[in-house]
């Protein structure tokens, strides 16, 4: 079995260290082993471990989500109505993201045909102000009406 220092672990996983450490300090991960010295020991098991977290963020679980799924990981046999239960909630969500999408893309879509790129006035940002639409640019839960 491999043993990797924190650095070669994020190098391999391309995670920053502070993002290890924090999955440590949360639970996600069980404490590392860690040698005389204090550093950090991650294990093939450690990085497969972290692999799997990376897969469910990728797949939009929250980190909550994800503790409840390496909990279920431990005896997937017995969890799977509520491993399975955890996915269909979220196809849910991916489902009524992707209809939001639709419509946002249709309507800027609509927006970039309405401009003809010359001109005094840009129908583009006339359509985001709202003063040529009266539809509102859909947003996601949480999400700021201010973007950077």
């Amino acid at each position: 079995m491999d043993h990797y220092r924190i650095g070669e672990a994020a190098e391999i996983l391309r995670m920053s260290v502070d993002t290890l450490r924090y999955y440590e300090r949360i639970g996600l991960m069980p404490s590392v082993g860690r040698m005389a010295s204090g550093i950090r020991r991650y294990t093939d098991e450690d990085i497969a471990r972290l692999r799997f977290i990376q897969r469910a963020q990728l797949m939009n679980f929250s980190l909550a989500a994800i503790g409840e799924l390496l909990e279920f990981r431990k005896n997937p046999r017995r969890s799977k109505k509520k491993v399975r239960a955890l996915a269909m909630d979220k196809l849910g969500e991916i489902d009524a993201r992707l209809a939001s999408l639709k419509k946002l893309r249709a309507e800027l879509g609509e927006l970039v045909e309405a401009c003809p790129g010359s001109g005094n006035n840009c129908a583009i940002i006339s359509g985001i102000e709202g003063k040529s639409s009266q539809r509102a640019v859909p947003r996601r839960r949480g999400e700021s009406s201010r973007q950077y």
